[in-house]
């Protein structure tokens, strides 16, 4: 089947790469020749296990394209993936003008029947738009052989294990009322859905609602952690202890139920302002997700309120080592990473930052880049070298068994400030440290 995608960004490219991967042609297309260009060569904007070897292979087979050239795109597939940001507005709701820009794009150079399917994470109402951008266009070019039809497809992909998502998904959901596009759809996905039925169908509202539902749930079971953490620390229990006892019930499970720093991302924060916005609208008041934003709003200060509580308030001259500045392990997404909070709170305090993340260190360095309290080291032990306390804001894997001899050795302290939970505090008191978990 020949599938064109709108977007080359985190979700267009790893449907594309894996739709080319089973055996489908894909074009994709995007309006950076810079990024298009890279990608030709192999190059990959994002930190993806398995996508770059995905993408190289597909395109190096003629699989998969990639081009500047959107009336290119349009023409070569009967399938339309809309995959372009819906960055938050200035009141948190989702800006759609270049989920309809790519509408208007597709009904200005289509020459005939198309699918025009909003992969991107859009609010109830868009594939409605979507329809009236592309009439709109039509309208004036007048040819009753241009016919088309918009479908809901949310995506479910977890960075860091996106490619394995993409791959093996739990759920695909789609969103018509139309038999043909669904058939369409089911052939699209049939390499996909062959171990057991996995598609979902249904109107395309309530598809458009399932992914923010899906997304605002898990945010909800981190913010609802977090709360038990802090309420756990005043009652002298461990959060720990209590997360095996509530996960082991079915009914809860262990997923998204461990504590931190607060989440962070491309999709948790926008999405659940995005819903919030949504509800508003329809004049519905949103309690439970606001509630969910303000504590995770509130989370990420909490490592700068514990360090500022050992320092007794004066942090001027410090230096602190951090690891971890992606939002989460097995990416370098530093969009509204609990990293980022902390950080320019010790600077606005007078602390200097001395940084290392396995793979966030490039975009650190771009967000960054004229910061002198901000020093990127090349190692997790360079890191350590000189500060005053070891702050674990990401639970890499790297991070998760180190030297603690040498970590002392290192620190003018023996003080750890651990956003993640990853050590033993009796391990911890027992080598000399003084420990902050999160919880415990």
């Amino acid at each position: 089947m020949k599938v064109t995608v709108f977007g080359t960004g985190y979700v267009g490219l790893v449907q594309g790469a894996v739709l080319a991967e089973v055996g489908h042609h894909v074009i994709c297309v995007d309006v950076d020749p810079g990024k298009i260009e890279r990608l030709q060569q192999g190059q990959i904007p994002i930190y993806e296990p398995g996508l770059e070897n995905l993408v190289r292979d597909n395109h190096a087979a003629g699989r998969l394209q990639f081009t500047t050239d959107a009336p290119v795109g349009v023409r070569h597939g009967t399938v339309q993936f809309i995959a372009v940001g819906t960055p938050p507005d200035e009141d948190g709701s989702a800006d759609l003008q270049y989920v309809l820009a790519v509408a208007a794009t597709i009904a200005e150079h289509m020459d005939g029947h198309r699918i025009i399917i909003n992969k991107s994470t859009v609010p109830v109402g868009t594939a409605r738009q979507v329809c009236e951008t592309v009439n709109g266009v039509l309208a004036r070019r007048d040819d009753p052989a241009l016919t088309f039809d918009v479908v809901s497809n949310p995506e479910f992909l977890k960075e860091g294990s996106a490619v394995a998502d993409c791959m093996r998904p739990d759920r695909i959901i789609i969103g018509t009322d139309s038999s043909d596009a669904e058939e369409v759809m089911r052939e699209l996905y049939a390499p996909f859905n062959r171990n057991h039925e996995k598609i979902i169908v249904m109107d395309v509202q309530s598809a458009e609602l399932t992914k923010y539902a899906a997304n605002c749930m898990l945010a909800t079971k981190i913010s609802f952690m977090n709360e038990m953490a802090n309420l756990a620390e005043l009652l002298g229990a461990d959060i720990e202890m209590v997360r095996q006892g509530i996960g082991s019930d079915p009914r809860i499970g262990y997923h998204f139920i461990y504590p931190g720093a607060g989440y962070g991302g491309s999709c948790f924060p926008k999405d659940i302002q995005a819903l919030i916005r949504t509800a508003e609208i329809v004049d519905f008041d949103a309690r439970l997700l606001r509630a969910v934003e303000s504590r995770n709003q509130e989370q990420k200060t909490m490592l700068f309120r514990k360090i500022s509580r050992h320092f007794q308030g004066d942090l001027h001259g410090k230096t602190f080592a951090i690891w971890g500045l992606a939002f989460k392990p097995n990416t370098n997404d530093m969009r509204e990473a609990p990293s980022r909070v902390l950080m320019e709170a010790l600077w606005k305090a007078g602390a200097r930052v001395r940084a290392y993340d396995p793979e966030a260190m490039e975009e650190t360095q771009r967000l960054y880049l004229d910061c002198d309290e901000l020093q990127l080291c090349g190692t997790k032990e360079s890191a350590l070298k000189g500060a005053d306390a070891l702050v674990v804001v990401t639970d890499w894997q790297a991070f998760k068994a180190p030297d603690f001899e040498l970590i002392r050795n290192y620190l003018n302290k023996p003080v750890v400030f651990d956003g993640r939970n990853l050590y033993d505090p009796r391990r911890m008191a027992k080598n000399g440290f003084q420990y902050y978990a999160t919880g415990r």
